[in-house]
């Protein structure tokens, strides 16, 4: 017992040193471009106060889908939860420690079967069980923003959660913010194949970023 509670506080210390917006965020409007190979795609996003996005302005609805989906990923992982919110109904214990003293913490209860790893007070791996299939996350480097770390550079593989095949070539990603008022917001993402070197970088890029003045209450 005592070692689940360490177990759990190293968790939650780790998860509520993650950087989030707070429920003041007034949401933000940003020209977007998004660059592979030889394709230049161009538009207009706003993301609201209530974190939900739109996407104008983008003559390919391909494109502009992808813009979507990498803008709603970006909200998301800035809502702020509360640690009993998000894993109340957990249960947490520790694993191994790894070769660069990251330490392992197993996952019981409700999300049993998922696993992080916690290395100074940040979480540098996560391995969870979502809509039916295993993400697998290793981040390698991280931005100090001092109201909470964001990820840097990182990778992300799929797998079936009963087989173990891999479902998708592992991707490497680049994350760079800028303070934009009291907010840090995604300037840049660099997606590269790390199984393909003849695969296109993908990169999206957030300009003219401009926050949103709050509703008069």
């Amino acid at each position: 017992m005592a070692e689940q509670m360490d177990a759990r506080k190293l968790m939650q210390s780790a998860y509520e040193n993650r950087y989030t917006w707070d429920k003041s965020f007034p949401g933000y409007t940003a020209d977007v471009t998004l660059k592979r190979d030889n394709e230049v795609y161009t538009g207009k996003v706003r993301v609201n106060s209530d974190l939900s996005v739109e996407v104008s302005e983008v003559a390919d609805e391909t494109a502009k889908q992808e813009i979507i989906g990498q803008l709603r990923e970006i909200a998301i992982h800035r809502i702020r939860r509360t640690f009993e919110e998000t894993h109340g109904k957990n249960t947490f214990s520790f694993g191994e420690k790894d070769e660069s003293g990251a330490i392992e913490v197993i996952v019981g209860g409700k999300a049993e079967g998922d696993r992080y790893k916690v290395r100074n007070n940040e979480v540098c791996m996560v391995h969870r069980h979502i809509h039916g299939i295993v993400v697998t996350i290793n981040t390698f480097s991280s931005h100090n923003t001092g109201e909470g770390y964001l990820s840097h550079r990182y990778d992300s593989i799929y797998h079936d959660p009963k087989t173990g095949e891999q479902k998708a070539p592992q991707t490497d990603f680049e994350d760079n913010y800028e303070k934009i008022g009291n907010y840090f917001i995604l300037t840049q993402r660099i997606i590269v194949s790390a199984e393909d070197e003849d695969a296109p970088v993908t990169e999206f890029s957030f300009s003219n970023v401009k926050l949103l003045q709050p509703a008069v209450v």
